[in-house]
């Protein structure tokens, strides 16, 4: 599948990676293809948030998840982690987003998956899934952008 990716998607994939990595993540999820996808200007202009921004946004997220079970992160910084090395496994969200950008790019008759269709995808994440979890967290409408990305 990763053949029929358009450039700019595959550097998305290899930031999502990076990501996952210096996040110390054993795992590539939905959230870190989120943030992979920030480190593009298309993708953050359509979503209108920076990756500084959907970052914060991230660390929030996960001081909160820590609070809930009784740990209080505040003041502690994540060790330096090396920024390349053994690719993280994709979580089942992460490979379920794959399956939707096919699906996407199937449907729409086209011969590469592109950054859209990894957008669209993402949009359909449901509750409780870390991506949908961020964009919520940013404030992001995603009727608006599914409706921009769609119309461009």
């Amino acid at each position: 599948m990763f053949e029929r990716f358009a450039g700019d998607t595959r550097k998305i994939v290899g930031y999502a990676m990076d990501e996952a990595r210096c996040s110390g993540d054993k795992r590539l999820g939905t959230d870190h293809l989120l943030l992979g996808a920030l480190h593009d200007p298309g993708p953050a202009g359509v979503l209108g948030v920076t990756l500084d921004q959907a970052r914060a946004a991230a660390a929030r997220l996960d001081r909160t998840a820590l609070a809930s079970v009784g740990i209080d992160a505040q003041g502690f910084e994540r060790a330096p982690m090396p920024s390349r090395g053994k690719k993280p496994p994709f979580s089942s969200g992460a490979r379920s987003v794959m399956e939707g950008m096919l699906r996407y790019t199937m449907d729409q008759k086209s011969r590469q998956i592109t950054t859209a269709h990894l957008l669209l995808s993402l949009l359909d994440r449901e509750e409780h899934d870390p991506a949908a979890e961020l964009l919520k967290e940013l404030g992001v409408d995603r009727a608006e952008v599914r409706r921009r990305v769609l119309s461009s």
